[in-house]
Order: structure tokens, then sequence, then C-alpha cells
């Protein structure tokens, strides 16, 4: 019915392009094209009443300016739904009598019915872009051979070509209305412009805030080059998830999880490769678990969640979401369930209060069932407690319940293998039911009747389709080895597995929870290690507690668990290790006794965990209960005694009783010493922690001895790669640059890092700490460049990962502030530095070195700045504190002392300043020796307050001194040696170490 094409010329007519909302990319894309040829286009969406005639919706089309173009699919002629004879006869009377105002195209999937005729559509699917723009123009009278517009990187995408990077849950096929809500999606992110948007849909569970976002996705996608969905009920499963993203984008990293995440974030927040982009994080109900993985950027995120935390932050617009309209309640039951007449999809909907989750199950259940529909919704109606057991929800009526229990005696008595495999769905996480796992479980792990079922791939396949015919359950399907699609796992609703689980006898749960913990069990890699195994792991780890794994007495379940918490330690997921240590210790505590070893592993797993997280005061509680449980049943070199004294030391130095720490440690290695040897891992691993606390109480020439001996052990017995040894390497070069001997520190970091980069994550705690160790050595070896690059990069990997006010956050930032106080922006440094200051304060409290320390550093911010009276203040606050804190002949208290006297000297007091660099001087030397870099700063600073005073002689001879002994231990040109030289005032910055 093509028609004869119009010359050119002449102001171009507008035409209307109506659409079912489905199809909204094709409508949009068909506008692009007539727009940029001069023609003014209004899209109509095509969803008529059902209160209007279909003629009469037809004709009002004709209200519309210029011709009409209809854009006709699966879904234009079956909104309503409205019969084939109400078409034909509505096509009859319309189309003929305004041949001329009516035009169609067709992108449906199947063949259209035979009343779309008189509209003579023109197939556009499976075509190339040319091909389309082409047919579409002759079919409306335009010339195909017009020009076509030159390449607009805004311009609608080709609806037959999908966005580059694109992977969302199937579509639902039967989603009704919502335009309102859409629009208003499209609208906020329209608005959010070139610097990217954020939209939160809330509602309660059940109202169809996941199939709205689903929904968004698939009709507004081909806005977007990227199109992600992330599952984000649950945090290791988010990253995973998030990370995935990376490959897809062809961006290069490593394997491990956090590398992924870091260069998804840069891909998207620079736009390369792609500018455009979607992220949907669906069930993001707990904000903390997954804030810190919204990019930043010109694109868009869309939230769905039943938390009001999100609008909280300012930066994510809230979009309540509320039942269905009863007009679209209507609409959808009537689709689902053909055989409904509109009164009884209206009673229907009244009976389900509207609510889309609901609705969907009762008309699916009327679709597949010969029950009257007026009997269904009186049973509904009816619905009361004694019948169904359990109230699942204040959010929802009895009647609700009513119809689950119809669809679920409905399936046992029609199938009753798929009722049974559907119980068994109900022992894990709902959003991923692992279907694929339960399918290649070992047989012994199921149930008999499930474990025949899982065998025969008919059966097995036969009882999935009927779940999904009849239930609130939705497959996912992948493509197998051999490009044969399976069911990998199954989406099941919150409310729906709530329910399914409150229908469950206590034995029978007990049966089905033994059956799904057997299938974690199996499926355990048993290595936490192994980086190979991490996805394994975090694909496991959701079905834990719904599972009732966390209550198991099997001790493969229970090794599960260790293993899980151990993979999140080794991960630096410490959140989510520590909630599982929680859960776990909750359980085990009616189960285990204190001193079980498998409890006495957990409880301390909980202790390091807490002190990870940096709650410090827990992590000691728990360590000393521990102590104190063993030690009334155990001799004291009990290696379980020890164990727990060695993990109550790691709090303590965390806490700042270094001294404390020193002596458990102390004892411990001692006692491995005599009973396994010098050699023996314990040993080396207690006498690492042992080293740390010296380190930590300024005795480094003994630190650095013990860290030595441990490297060349590890090097030897384990291998020069090993983590262990790798963190040996780190510690020693670590404490080389705190004797100031930074040529050989430099030279051992660089070589560390290296191999840490080699082997584990660069998000991994290990491989930043090793990284910013080497960043203070360029520093001071004066590769300023390299030094500022390396540890903002630390900075923003550790804030990623572990959160802005983590110990080890704080830890670097304290660093990367003094850096930047002398060699960067100082109002940036002054921010920092008052920030970690407080978080230390809030962390640790005031008393602690790190809170004493940090805050001297604000201090010599404000000398910076000029405001010399409250620098003052500051700098002998902090070396009075730091006194109590660690003795008066810490380096730590000798380093605040240095600038203290600095201090005085800015605000004239010289006899002041004098004095106590003379005193420090002394000090420093005894403690530190001659020719430490500390001890050559307070000799400086000494010839400077000599010269202040106006003693000349005795003020060039020191600084004289201090010169050749700098040149002699650090070079002529290092750093140190030409700012004495140059005659500044020497300074001294607190670094907090690593625990």
């Amino acid at each position: 019915m093509a028609e004869k094409p119009r010359a050119g010329g002449g102001p171009r007519e507008p035409i209307t392009i109506s659409y079912a909302g489905f199809n909204r990319p094709w409508a949009a894309w068909i506008a692009h094209q007539l727009e940029r040829l001069g023609h003014r286009t209004v899209l109509l969406r095509w969803d008529p009443p059902m209160e209007i005639t279909l003629a009469d919706a037809l004709g009002s089309l004709l209200d519309a300016p210029g011709r009409v173009l209809l854009v006709l699919d699966d879904w234009y002629f079956s909104l309503g739904p409205r019969s084939d004879t109400e078409w034909t006869e509505a096509l009859r009377t319309v189309v003929p009598p305004n041949i001329d105002r009516f035009a169609a195209v067709s992108v449906a999937t199947r063949a259209l019915p035979p009343t779309a005729a008189p509209l003579g559509p023109v197939d556009l699917r499976d075509l190339d872009a040319r091909e389309a723009r082409r047919r579409t123009l002759r079919r409306l009278g335009l010339d195909p051979a017009a020009a076509e517009p030159e390449a607009d990187p805004s311009a609608p995408r080709f609806p037959n070509d999908p966005p580059a990077v694109w992977s969302l849950p199937r579509r639902n096929v039967r989603f009704t209305g919502r335009d309102a809500a859409l629009e208003t999606l499209h609208e906020n992110f329209a608005a959010g412009g070139r610097a990217g948007a954020r939209c939160a849909l809330r509602g309660i569970s059940g109202v169809g805030k996941s199939q709205i976002a689903a929904e968004y996705a698939h009709r507004f996608g081909n806005d977007y080059d990227i199109v992600w969905w992330v599952s984000a009920s649950f945090r290791a499963t988010a990253r995973e998830q998030f990370a995935a993203l990376a490959p897809r984008l062809g961006l290069e990293t490593g394997q491990e999880l956090g590398d992924r995440i870091r260069a998804v974030h840069e891909a998207l927040r620079t736009g390369t490769p792609y500018r455009r982009w979607l992220l949907v994080f669906d069930s993001a109900d707990d904000m903390e678990q997954v804030e810190d993985l919204i990019p930043e950027g010109n694109g868009h995120v869309l939230i769905t969640t039943l938390s009001r935390g999100w609008a909280a932050t300012g930066t994510v617009t809230e979009l309540e979401v509320r039942p269905f309209e009863r007009t679209e309640s209507i609409a959808y039951a009537r689709r689902t369930a053909e055989r409904l007449t509109v009164e009884e999809a209206d009673a229907l909907a009244d009976a389900v209060e509207d609510l889309p989750l609901l609705l969907a199950q009762t008309s699916a259940w009327l679709a597949t069932n010969t029950m009257s529909a007026k009997d269904y919704i009186e049973l509904i109606r009816r619905g009361s407690p004694s019948q169904i057991a359990i109230r699942i929800s204040s959010d929802y009526s009895m009647g609700f319940q009513t119809s689950w229990s119809i669809t679920l005696n409905t399936l046992q008595e029609r199938s009753p293998e798929a009722t049974e495999l559907l119980e068994l769905f109900g022992l894990f996480a709902p959003d991923a039911v692992p279907v694929r796992l339960v399918q290649t479980a070992r047989p012994s792990d199921l149930p008999d009747h499930l474990a025949a079922l899982a065998a025969d791939p008919i059966r097995w396949h036969t009882a999935l389709r009927r779940l999904s015919e009849s239930t609130a359950v939705r497959m996912d399907y992948v493509e197998g080895p051999e490009r044969e699609p399976f069911v990998d796992t199954v989406q099941m609703h919150r409310l729906y597995h709530g329910f399914l689980l409150s229908n469950l006898t206590e034995d029978r749960r007990e049966e089905l929870s033994a059956a799904a913990c057997r299938v974690l069990a199996g499926a355990d890699p048993r290595t936490p290690g192994d980086t190979r195994e991490w996805s394994r792991y975090a694909d496991l780890i959701p079905h834990l507690e719904p599972s009732g794994a966390l209550e198991s007495s099997d001790p493969d379940v229970r090794q599960l668990i260790i293993n899980c918490v151990e993979y999140l330690k080794v991960r630096g997921e410490n959140t989510s290790g520590l909630r599982l240590c929680e859960l776990t210790v909750a359980r085990w505590r009616n189960q285990l006794a204190a001193d079980d070893p498998t409890m006495l592993v957990m409880l301390l797993m909980h202790a390091n965990m807490l002190r990870r997280c940096g709650r410090y005061r827990e992590a000691e509680a728990v360590g000393r209960a521990a102590v104190a449980q063993l030690s009334e049943s155990r001799e004291p070199d009990d290696p379980d005694v020890l164990w727990a004294r060695n993990s109550l030391g790691g709090s303590m130095l965390a806490l700042g009783a270094y001294e404390e720490a020193r002596e458990l440690f102390m004892g411990s290695v001692r006692t491995y010493t005599r009973l396994l040897g010098d050699e023996a891992p314990r040993t080396v691993q207690d006498r690492s922690n042992l080293a740390v606390a010296l380190g930590l109480l300024g005795r480094y020439e003994e630190a650095l001895e013990l860290h030595g001996l441990n490297l060349r052990v590890r090097e030897r017995l384990l291998r020069p790669r090993h983590h262990l040894t790798l963190h040996s390497g780190l510690l020693y070069a670590w404490t080389l640059r705190l004797l100031g001997r930074y040529p050989e520190a430099m030279s051992r970091q660089e070589q560390n890092v290296r191999v840490h980069r080699q082997v584990m994550d660069r998000f991994n705690p290990q491989t930043m700490r090793a990284e910013h160790n080497l960043a203070l050595c360029m520093r001071r070896t004066g590769d300023l460049l390299a030094a500022e690059a390396l540890m903002r990069s630390v900075v923003e990997r550790f804030q990623q990962t572990q959160g802005p006010r983590h110990p080890e956050t704080l830890m670097v930032q304290a660093d990367y502030a003094t850096f930047i106080r002398e060699h960067g922006d100082l109002n940036q440094a002054r921010e920092l530095a008052e920030s970690v200051a407080e978080r230390y304060r809030a962390l640790v409290g005031p008393a602690h070195p790190y809170a004493i320390g940090t805050a001297g550093n604000v201090g010599l911010v404000l000398w910076e700045y000029g405001e010399r009276e409250e620098a003052l203040a500051i700098g002998e606050r902090a070396r009075e504190e730091m006194a109590r804190a660690v003795g008066p002949a810490h380096p730590w208290t000798l380093g605040c002392a240095l600038n203290a006297s600095g201090a005085r000297s800015f605000v004239g007091d010289d006899e002041g300043a004098a004095q106590l660099s003379r005193v420090t001087l002394e000090q420093a030397k005894s403690v530190l020796g001659d020719t430490q870099p500390l001890t050559l700063s307070c000799k400086a600073a000494l010839a400077a307050d000599l010269r202040a005073l106006r003693r000349s002689q005795e003020a060039a001879k020191t600084e004289q001194e201090a010169l050749e002994q700098l040149a002699e231990t650090l070079g002529p040109q290092h750093p140190h040696t030409m700012s004495v030289r140059r005659r500044e005032r020497p300074y001294w910055d607190f670094e907090p170490q690593p625990a």
C-alpha cells in the first residue's frame, strides 16, 4: 500500500506517531528520522481506557495534527484486551473514510491479525537502519532517497541495534500501565543532563518496583550505550555483578574484584569507552551495603528500595511507587486471564487491593484453573488466620495469603514433584535460587524424590515450567557448553518466599534445610584464599542464612561458614564478614561450648572482624572473654590459649596499649619457640606480631631484627611470592624507612610492590599498604610527583573498599594530608587533616596516640597559615599528651617536641624554643642514635634557635655538624640535607602505623 513519494519543497506536514509504550524506542527513532527532514512530530502513547469503544479511541487519533503513523506490535492489539471482532469493526468504521490520514509500520514479533490489513503496515523487524528508514519514508509518501542525516551521538539508537553492553532480566510481556511512573522517571533522568541523575523507586514489598525498573530499562534502553542490572540485596553479590561489567567494557584489569570495581568506576566517571549508561541497583534496601558502588559520571542510576535512606542523602530523587490504579489492575488481570470479564477483574483487583504481585499471582491461577472467578474471589475474601497459620506482614491483608494457599494446594494436586522442588527453593535466598546447583548436587544430598527428578532432564524442566506458569517465580536461563540453554537460577519475590516457608511444618522445614545445607556444603571449594574460587563463595554466601546453615550441626556446613568468613576477610569485605560472624556466634552459642574448637575459631574470627571494622573495645571484650574462658580449663601453653592471647594482643595494639600487647606476644613467642621451634609457622606469626608491637613502642632496631628473621625464614620455608613472605618483606622495608635508611627501604619496597601487584589484588589491603609505604619512600627520596600520584590512588582505593572512617583509610589519609600540606593545596590539606583528626578522636578516643598525633598534624597546617598562637597551643598539647600516652622518650613524643619548639620560635619565644630543642636533641640521641633523621632534625632546629638568640658561633657549629651527618647518611643532595642547607625550620609529621 505504498504511496507515491511526494516532492520536496514547501512546509513539511506534521506527523503524529501512535505507539504502545512497549515500543517507545521505535517511535522515538522514527520521530528523529522525520524531524531531521523538517517534519514536526507528536508522540501519542496508545492505551485506550476500557470504557471507551475501540472505534472512538481510533477516531480520537484523527484529532491529532497531520498524518497518523501507527507503530503496530504485539501489544498494540492486546492492550485491554480487545476482541478481534471489536478490532475488525473499529478499523472498518474509522480507516477507509480517512485512509489518507492513516499509515502504519509493524515491529511485531508475530503475524499481525487480519484486522490490521486495511492499514497496510510495512514490516520493519530484522532490518538494518538504512532499510527501515527507507521503508518508513516510502510508506508515508516521502522521498526514500532524501539525504540521510549525519551521525548524531545524541540521536536515539536504532531499535534493532541494542546498547553495546546489556544485562537485564527478561522483559515481562504482561507488564501493564505504570506509564506515569515511567514518564516521570524519564523526565527526572533527562533533567539531570550531563551531570547525570540518581532516582530511587521506593515502596512496600510487592508493589512492583523491580518490574517498573526493568520495564524502564527495556523501554528506554536505546537511550543508552550501557544498561546493567545489579541485584543489590547482598553486598558480596552486588560487588561481583558490578565488577562483571569490567570485561564487558573491554577494560584491562586483573581478575581481582576490587581492581575490576575500580576500573568500572573510572570508566563510567570518564565516559570511556561509553558515555551514556544506566545502572539499576535492585532491592538496595540496606544503603550501607552498596552505597560505595554507586558510580559518578554522566550516566543514570536507578535504585529500587524499601528504605527512605537514599532520599535522605540529598543526591537521589525518590519516587514513591503505589499499587496499581484500578484501570491498570483490570487491564493486567484480563490480559493474564483472558476469561475474566471487566466486572470480575474489578472484583479480583479489589480483593487483592491492587497490589501488582498478588494480582499477578491470582490472575495466573485463574488462567490455569477452571474454578469460577466469583468462587475464587470469595475464597480470598474469606481468608482467616486459622486457615493459613501465620500473618507475614502488617502491610498486606489476610486475603493475599489465602490466594497463595489456593495456588499451592492446586500445584500440590497437579504436580507434587514441582511442589516439592518449590519448597526446597524456599530454603535458598529468593533473589537467585541456585537451580543449577541443586540440579547438579550429589544424589545423596537431596531427598530421594528430588534426586530422581534432578536426574531426569525432561521431568526436571517440566517441573520448572509448571512453577513458572503458576507461581511467582521467574526463570533465568543461561547458555550451556553445547549452546543449549538451561535454567541457572530462579527469582522468587520475597513476600512469596516468606509465605512459602510459613506453610512448611517444622519437620518438613528441617528436612529441606538439611538438604539445602548439604547442597551448599557440597559446593564449597574449601580454599577461601584461592582467588579463582572467590566468585563461588560470593554466590554461596547469600544462601547461608535462609538455608538454615547457621543453625546446622553438620561439621561440613560449619566449615563452609568458617571458610566464607575467611573469604570475606581476605577480600577485605569487613562489614559483611562481621555480620556473618555475629549471626553465626549468636546461633552457635546455643549449640557449642565456648571452648569447643569450632566455636573458638568463630569467636576469634569475630574479634578479628570487629578489630578490622574499627570496633576495638568490642574486639577487646570478646578477646578477654575467650582468654578467661580458656584459662579456666586449659594449661597456659595450650595452643588455643596462646591463640586467644595473640588475638587479644591484636586488639590491644589497636587500642594503643602497646606494652600489654608486647607482653602477650612475647609470652606466645617464648612458648611456641620452646614447644615447636623458632621456625614453626605459629612461632613466626606471633614473632611478627611482637615485632609490630616493638615498632609501635619506638624500638625500631629490635623490630627490624625480628622482621628480618621472619623474612628469611619465610623465604626459605614458604616461597618468595607467598603472601606471608610478602607481608614480612613489607614490614621489614617499613621499619627500614622509620630508621631513616631510605635508599634500602626504597629498593626493597619497590620490589615488594612489584610482586604484590603480580600476586594479589590491587584492592587487597596488604597490597595497598605496600603501595602506601612505597609512596612514603618516594617522598623521603624526593620523587614527589610519583609519590603524590601513588598516595592519592591508595587513598581513593581505601575509601572505596573500606569506607571513609575505616582505620586504614584514616591512616593513609593522614599521610596524604601531610604530603599535600607541603607539596600541594594548603586548603585541601587543612580540611583533610582536621577531618582525619576528628575521626580518629571518635574512633579511638582523645587519649589514643593516633588521635594526639593527627591533632598535632593540624597544628602544622595552622603553622603554614600563620595562625601561630593556635599552632603553639596545639603543639604544646600534643607534646604533653603524647608523653602521657607513650612515654617521654618515645620517638613520637620527641617528634611532637620538635614541632612544639618550632611553634615557640614562631611566636618569638626563642629561649623556650632553644631550651626544648636542646632537651629533645639529647633524648633523640639516646633513643634513636646520632644520625637518625629525627635526631638530625632536632640538631638543625637547635641551630636555628641558637641563631635566633645570636649565639652565632655555637649555631654555626651545630648546623655544620648536622649538615655533615646528613650528607654522610642521606647524601648531599637529599631533600633533608638541602632543606637544612636552606635553613628551613625542621618539622615532624606524625604517621599512624598499621597495627
